[in-house]
């Protein structure tokens, strides 16, 4: 079984973050490093899966809900309008390999959404 990552540790309460949303199957997080107004990470609170590739092909309805999450916390914190970012692979800036959305709402800053 491979280490838990740091959502994982997060979801756990081992190390700190923000949980502003959740749901039986995923949570949401302010992210640590916010390249908008609102950046928050909806998270499956599995780790099975690397990536949204991976998550499409193995639980489409996993991926219903966290794409569900994301417009509810859009609607509560940014008026329903915000963009989704799922990073795949290193080369695309993916640095944390547990699936995981980005919703970003407002004017976005110029530095590029590299990492997680």
């Amino acid at each position: 079984m491979s280490e838990p990552s740091i959502f994982t540790r997060i979801l756990q309460g081992d190390i700190p973050g923000t949980i502003v949303a959740q749901t039986e199957r995923v949570f949401v997080i302010e992210d640590i490093s916010p390249q908008a107004p609102v950046h928050l990470l909806v998270i499956p609170k599995t780790q099975e899966y690397r990536d949204v590739a991976e998550l499409a092909a193995g639980d489409p309805a996993l991926l219903a809900e966290m794409i569900a999450t994301a417009q509810r916390v859009a609607d509560e914190r940014a008026g329903g309008q915000f963009r989704l970012i799922f990073n795949t692979g290193a080369d695309a800036g993916q640095t944390v390999f547990h699936v995981h959305a980005h919703v970003l709402a407002g004017e976005l800053q110029e530095k590029s959404l590299i990492g997680h």
